[in-house]
């Protein structure tokens, strides 16, 4: 009789073997009890670590009392919660919310109501960003071709412009945002009339397609760019959100205020929420019934979503992200100085990206998967991502501990001696 696991469709790629018994906090366990330590957080979701003791706690009473109440029907309780706990939380002025289940859910319903609320049918997105894997999401997807390739034609009326990824053009922040604006411009000059562009959509720090983050100067200058054209900005907070970057919302970091944010991952811990913020009066264009969805602010999701909230607000997980982060940071810039195939080491908080580079200037991929094999091995768990998957990334739970990661870091040494001499 083959194992159950064979029976698990190939699509989803997979990173290890590994069958989990239990985790928590940053541990993650095996069926024979062999202990991980996980820098993964699942792709960026468990940032309050794994079973959190208020979240389950959270999630154990809800249950008992009512597992699913439909929206359209009923609100209930944790979902009035919830739309508290994020209006503290969220950029000023965005005070109306729609829940969904995935964060392509959630992008998508963004698109919809910018496309709504108005009355134009263009989108422009940026090189090297994931926006989910539904049609429409897949249209806005441009990190790897893997996300598109088999389903096209895709979608229509979907624009990209150059994300400001300042060490793979290898020029200075300032000219690396004054010609991605330019081209952003050309765009709109000559693709899509911003009299027909609803909305640009961005993340504020690029995930999948290599976790940048992009020049101050850029961000604050699209939000004058959509200012002056009455184009929406829309922020993907859905990998850079709820604390990941050491703030609520990446877009912190820069000053700006969205139109929309978009949120998901580490909403609820582990639960499948997402949400969409946005300011009253654009929310009330979106015509009742124009969009929607069974399972949308399930009651467990959001109670879990409020003890995840109020689990980072009230253990001061945003300052240990910062902090942490500052400590893996200046661990990583060490090792850059010592290994030459570290071309670049990137990121805000717990949302770090190392990425390697050949001598000859090229992607190094194999050597980026076989260092996180080689920590694999070790009992790491770490990702990659990137267009050629050349960046490895570290997403440690915001509860992380200065041993963790001394450990991490003494790990990563390790595998690059063995695997990058």
């Amino acid at each position: 009789m083959q194992n159950p696991e064979s029976h698990i469709s190939p699509v989803w790629s997979r990173y290890t073997s590994i069958v989990a018994e239990r985790a928590e906090g940053a541990d993650v366990y095996d069926r024979d009890g062999t202990r991980y330590l996980d820098f993964t957080c699942g792709i960026g979701v468990t940032n309050t670590g794994h079973c959190h003791p208020r979240v389950v706690r959270a999630v154990q009473d809800q249950a008992a009392k009512l597992l699913h109440g439909q929206v359209n029907i009923v609100f209930h309780t944790p979902l009035l919660e919830l739309v508290d706990e994020l209006r503290a939380i969220v950029p000023p002025g965005l005070d109306s919310f729609f829940f969904s289940n995935s964060g392509a859910e959630a992008i998508e319903g963004a698109v919809k109501l910018a496309r709504y609320a108005t009355g134009r049918p263009n989108v422009v997105v940026f090189q090297g960003s994931f926006h989910g894997r539904t049609a429409l999401t897949m249209a806005l997807t441009t990190s790897k071709t893997i996300y598109r390739a088999g389903y096209q034609p895709l979608p229509a009326g979907v624009f990209v412009a150059p994300y400001p990824y300042v060490y793979r053009y290898g020029w200075e922040p300032e000219e690396t945002t004054a010609f991605c604006l330019r081209e952003l411009e050309l765009i709109l000059q000559s693709q899509t009339a911003p009299s027909e562009t609803a909305a640009i959509l961005v993340e504020p720090v690029l995930g999948e397609g290599g976790y940048v983050v992009p020049p101050p100067d850029f961000v604050r200058r699209l939000r004058d760019l959509c200012d002056a054209h009455d184009i929406l900005l829309v922020a993907d907070e859905i990998q850079s959100g709820l604390g990941r970057t050491g703030r609520w919302f990446a877009v912190e970091h820069f000053g700006v205020i969205p139109d929309v944010v978009v949120m998901a991952k580490g909403l609820a811990s582990g639960l499948p929420l997402s949400g969409i913020a946005a300011r009253r009066e654009l929310m009330e264009r979106w015509m009742p019934g124009a969009h929607g969805g069974t399972y949308g602010g399930n009651a467990v999701a959001c109670a879990a979503a409020v003890a995840t909230i109020r689990a980072i607000r009230e253990e001061g997980m945003l300052d240990n992200a910062r902090q942490m982060g500052a400590l893996l940071m200046d661990g990583l810039q060490a090792l850059q100085a010592g290994f030459s195939t570290i071309g670049d080491v990137r990121g805000l908080g717990l949302m770090l990206g190392v990425e390697f580079t050949a001598a000859d200037g090229r992607p190094a991929t194999g050597l980026a998967k076989a260092v996180v094999r080689a920590c694999l091995e070790r009992r790491l768990l770490l990702l990659t991502c990137g267009p050629w998957d050349n960046t490895v990334r570290w997403i440690p739970p915001l509860i992380v501990t200065a041993d963790q990661i001394e450990t991490a870091l003494a790990v990563f040494r390790a595998a690059l001696e063995d695997v990058a001499g």
